[in-house]
């Protein structure tokens, strides 16, 4: 879906020369630094850790309300309207895990992260997003920048502040294509933003995108995207999920 009358013209990013093997973005002072700062990974909680299903504790309601209601029309690609909430739960037990975050920040930031997705060419999502090495497809350098946008478009009228939407906005650019963090609030929704894929209702849209079975998924979860997660609450919440969601879907049986 692409809305040009809420997009601004430019042609979206091109990739950058890192993709190519230029410029690793590990050398990033930002990345060094946080890397200096926490050495031990999984970056060991701070507060309190919850494994249990993540529909027991859904988002907090109400103080996101209207951020939600700008961005109605980008929920309603790539199943944004699955992945933004659920991930935005797992976001907010992650804060309580490292209360040392910035909450409001990381919330913010999930809410707007793949809203980008809504203003690219949709049938180049799937042909490009999920298929060979997907994380240097030029689609999701493009959702990134274009994330963006819409964290630059929506958020002044609401009230947030230049510094802290420029915040927003350098944890958007990256999430999907940088392979590391800058920052404690960047690792968390990077967390978050895999977690969801753990949950079964994530396994079943996430399944579809990459063409697999919930068998094949689970397994490609456990091999590649467990050693992704940078917290170790994380690591806590992603494994029990993934146990739950195996033993639901029966998946070492239908194969």
């Amino acid at each position: 879906m692409n809305t040009p009358e809420t997009q601004t013209p430019e042609a979206p990013s091109a990739t950058p020369v890192w993709a190519g093997g230029q410029a690793d973005p590990a050398d990033d002072p930002r990345a060094v630094a946080f890397a200096d700062a926490h050495p031990v990974r999984p970056l060991p909680a701070t507060g309190t850790i919850d494994t249990t299903p993540i529909s027991i504790t859904p988002a907090a309601v109400g103080d996101l309300d209207p951020l939600w209601q700008a961005v109605v029309p980008e929920t309603r690609t790539r199943a944004n309207d699955i992945h933004l909430p659920i991930s935005l739960a797992f976001a907010e037990r992650l804060c309580r895990a490292y209360p040392e975050a910035d909450a409001d920040l990381v919330r913010v930031t999930l809410v707007l992260h793949d809203t980008g997705w809504a203003h690219v060419d949709e049938e180049r999502i799937l042909s490009e997003g999920f298929a060979g090495d997907w994380r240097k497809a030029a689609i999701r350098f493009e959702h990134e920048a274009e994330g963006c946008k819409v964290a630059r478009r929506v958020l002044p009228g609401l009230g947030y502040a230049p510094e802290f939407i420029d915040r927003v906005c350098e944890i958007i650019d990256g999430h999907d294509t940088r392979h590391v963090a800058y920052s404690l609030e960047d690792a968390l929704v990077r967390d978050a933003d895999r977690l969801w894929r753990f949950d079964h209702a994530g396994i079943a849209v996430a399944a579809t995108w990459f063409g697999m079975t919930p068998a094949v998924y689970t397994d490609r979860l456990g091999e590649e995207i467990i050693p992704e997660l940078i917290t170790e609450a994380a690591l806590a919440m992603g494994t029990a999920d993934l146990e739950r969601s195996r033993a639901l879907l029966k998946t070492g049986v239908i194969r």
